[in-house]
């Protein structure tokens, strides 16, 4: 399953979580905990758009890699 924006599927226990321009990143870890899934690994990069024909630093894009947490019964 892919969710544009919001999560991003890797496989049934990995996923990628976006952290969305309105969000903190607490806010996103939040979610993800809601969901069942705990943060494994981070990545940024950096998101550029054209003003006046040159590249301009717009904001960062931070992604979470997250495992489904297995329950402890």
């Amino acid at each position: 399953m892919t969710w544009i924006g919001r999560k991003n599927s890797l496989g049934k226990k990995q996923i990628w979580y976006e952290v969305e321009e309105n969000e903190t990143i607490e806010q996103c870890l939040e979610r993800m905990r809601q969901d069942g899934y705990m943060a494994m690994g981070r990545k940024e990069e950096p998101i550029f758009h054209l003003v006046n024909g040159e590249p301009t630093y717009l904001r960062q894009k931070i992604q979470f890699k997250a495992m489904l947490c297995q329950d402890s019964d």
